[in-house]
């Protein structure tokens, strides 16, 4: 696989699905925009999955980042529609060794926005880390106990037929009724997926949603190195263009610092900003967060000591936060 700018997945010329590229991004959205009550949600199930096609798969990681990535373009010819925030189940082929029975779907948060990268609306994104085991017997990967899943997704060629489920999932939506909506989207790894989506939306298309917000952005990424970050041309491109509305912030956990000396993982780079932070969320900010489980015992720790710093009840301001809609986990 070949190493892949985000920037080589959106066609210079007019894309094969017949669609050009100067046609406004209007015409996949419920009326009003920002309506939900028409979203679809698992319109293909296990029983009766959706045959979507392979159009591009390329690594979109450098060579010293910590494992594979791949960034997958399906092509569902407008039949899969789904909105920001959601995800797609995929069903590997073959059936599992232990009983034969098929394997069992697989839930990917979708990487780009309804439109899809060609914004065509007839194409879907994966972001998906190749997953492998390292046995520390054999001093070795393992190929026994890879990831089913991911390994296959990674392995497509262009025209790949892929069985798939969903859309699944309403918890990361963007609430768009009000444009002055501050976004707060906190990711690691992969779990960037959803907030690609977002910021194509906010900040990529000609859709009456971009047209009409007028908040703040924000995403922290978290991830080991600069050849793990995903999607950076396209998060500069966003801020040189949106300054006011669209913030961008790192934590490189093997080349930076926290300012105890240690590690800076995600948790410690929102830390610098808490009092901005709660500000936002005390007017009504949107906090978003996806990745590995393992990224919110971290995540919460920290919110609690600045509660504590602040005076506030934790439990109490976390349910605040649910009560109000404005608290949003997918973690896998």
């Amino acid at each position: 696989a070949t190493l892949a700018s985000a920037s080589a997945f959106v066609p210079q010329t007019a894309p094969k699905f017949g669609t050009s590229l100067s046609v406004k991004q209007d015409f996949l959205e419920a009326e009003p925009y920002y309506d939900q009550s028409t979203i679809p949600v698992n319109v293909y199930k296990n029983k009766a999955p959706f045959t979507g096609k392979v159009v591009s798969t390329k690594r979109i990681v450098g060579p010293k980042a910590t494992g594979e990535t791949c960034h997958i373009i399906i092509d569902h010819n407008g039949d899969f529609p789904y909105w920001e925030g959601q995800s797609w189940g995929v069903i590997p082929p073959g059936t599992r060794e232990k009983d034969g029975k098929p394997h069992a779907v697989r839930l990917y948060s979708i990487a780009s926005s309804r439109y899809g990268d060609d914004m065509t609306g007839k194409t879907g994104s994966l972001c998906v880390r190749r997953a492998t085991y390292w046995c520390p017997e054999l001093q070795a990967e393992d190929p026994a106990k890879k990831g089913i899943c991911s390994n296959f997704l990674c392995d497509t060629q262009p025209g790949a037929e892929v069985s798939m489920t969903g859309p699944a999932g309403k918890v990361m939506l963007m609430p768009e009724e009000d444009p002055d909506t501050d976004y707060i989207m906190v990711a690691t790894g992969t779990g960037i997926a959803p907030f690609r989506g977002f910021v194509r939306r906010l900040f990529f298309e000609d859709t009456p949603a971009a047209n009409a917000y007028k908040g703040e952005a924000w995403l922290f990424l978290g991830v080991a190195n600069s050849d793990a970050l995903l999607y950076d041309d396209e998060f500069q491109d966003a801020k040189a263009r949106f300054p006011d509305n669209f913030r961008l912030d790192y934590a490189l956990s093997r080349e930076q610092e926290n300012k105890k000396g240690g590690k800076m993982y995600i948790q410690d780079k929102v830390e610098e900003y808490a009092d901005e932070v709660f500000n936002k969320l005390d007017n009504g900010a949107h906090i978003y967060f996806c990745g590995l489980k393992g990224m919110m015992p971290g995540i919460q720790d920290m919110l609690a000591e600045v509660c504590k710093s602040k005076g506030l009840d934790y439990e109490e301001w976390i349910k605040g936060l649910k009560a109000k809609k404005q608290w949003h986990v997918e973690v896998y």
